[in-house]
């Protein structure tokens, strides 16, 4: 017998219970995969609509520079040292980093 013959006997023994042995798995990689990747992606949305002038950000590339001006979908980026400026669309920061005071312990 094949592979799967063995697997539909095996569920068939064990009555109602063996669709429960595939659901079981379902369920896991639901809470394991896509949960997080839910939570990610709602804070990743947050962070981009709290965006304001002045903010200092990453981009995807790597380009590190401070906002100019804030447009609906779209954001001018001033970088160092030469103060170029860049338009990228929001969809493209990969992260704020404004610097926040840190505590001394």
């Amino acid at each position: 017998m094949n592979g799967l013959a063995m697997a539909l006997l095996a569920a068939g023994s064990l009555g109602s219970y063996g669709s429960l042995i595939y659901l079981v798995p379902i369920v896991a990689l639901y809470f394991l995969m896509i949960v997080p990747n839910q939570r990610k992606q709602k804070a990743w949305n947050q962070m981009l609509s709290a965006i304001k002038a002045g903010d200092k950000v990453t981009t995807n590339a790597g380009i590190k520079g401070t906002i100019v001006q804030v447009k609906d979908d779209s954001l001018i980026i001033r970088t160092s040292p030469d103060g170029i400026k860049l338009e990228f669309v929001k969809s493209a920061i990969a992260a704020v980093t404004t610097d926040e005071p840190v505590e001394k312990k």
